[in-house]
């Protein structure tokens, strides 16, 4: 037991601060900034390279919605115009906003004063994993552990719909998985939120277009907060949790160069 006190004393403070910048390693990719000016007349090459037709191009766009973050569009570019940084504020509040065309990213605003009172100092949320890889409930699982230790800011993931805020989605939602996931939609009191994670929840990801695949969350259940990745990190994740709840700067605004 005192080895382990020892040991345990020894590692010091793990938890991050956080919200804050954080340094993450080196092949993390993050928000893509894209450079519509360095594109040559015809090139496709990007759109060509991209496995789920996040791209397009004349002009160049891209769907973060639909991104696996695969970096094959950065490598397939020979002019530069698409590169992924390391930033992993990748949350919005509408698909539209998901589109980058190299003009200024608006990132996730803030819930209305009525539901900022209601679930800013304590939400509690039910993850529902409708046909995922697991690789998305592995990052949100993490949430839990003493390095990001969500409850710290009030969030916690419940068992049951019926004791939740709101629904966390993962997956691209099959066929097997629909009725599940509208009948916890249904089961979770009002007013409540939706958050879809990962490219399977916002667009179907790989599986887009698949015959067992709803494409994603289906538009029968709102959706309050998308969050991008593949899957999100959870810094992503939390980021974005937090910037629903009003706890980060709702108007933060970076240029996408």
């Amino acid at each position: 037991m005192l080895q382990l006190l020892k040991t345990r004393f020894g590692q010091g403070r793990r938890t991050i601060d956080f919200p804050g910048e954080q340094t993450l390693p080196g092949r993390f990719r993050g928000l893509p900034v894209l450079r519509p000016e360095l594109c040559r007349n015809g090139c496709s090459a990007c759109a060509e390279a991209c496995p789920t037709e996040a791209i397009q191009t004349s002009p160049l766009k891209l769907d973060l919605g639909r991104c696996l973050f695969c970096g094959l569009c950065q490598e397939a570019c020979p002019e530069g115009a698409i590169t992924f940084t390391d930033r992993y504020p990748l949350s919005f509040r509408t698909r539209d906003a998901m589109v980058l065309d190299g003009r200024e990213v608006e990132l996730a605003t803030a819930l209305d004063a009525r539901m900022r009172s209601l679930f800013g100092r304590s939400l509690r949320l039910r993850h529902v994993a409708a046909g995922d890889c697991s690789g998305c409930a592995a990052e949100l699982a993490a949430l839990g552990n003493v390095v990001f230790d969500l409850g710290r800011f009030g969030i916690q993931f419940v068992a049951s719909p019926r004791h939740a805020d709101g629904l966390v989605i993962s997956g691209p939602v099959t066929a097997n998985m629909r009725l599940a996931l509208q009948q916890a939609y249904e089961a979770t009191p009002a007013p409540k939120i939706v958050i879809a994670v990962g490219a399977c929840a916002l667009s179907g990801g790989p599986f887009r277009g698949a015959a067992h695949s709803s494409d994603g969350v289906p538009p029968e259940i709102p959706v309050d907060l998308y969050i991008a990745g593949c899957p999100p990190h959870p810094l992503s994740l939390l980021d974005g949790m937090l910037r629903l709840l009003g706890r980060i700067d709702t108007n933060e605004r970076r240029p996408a160069r």
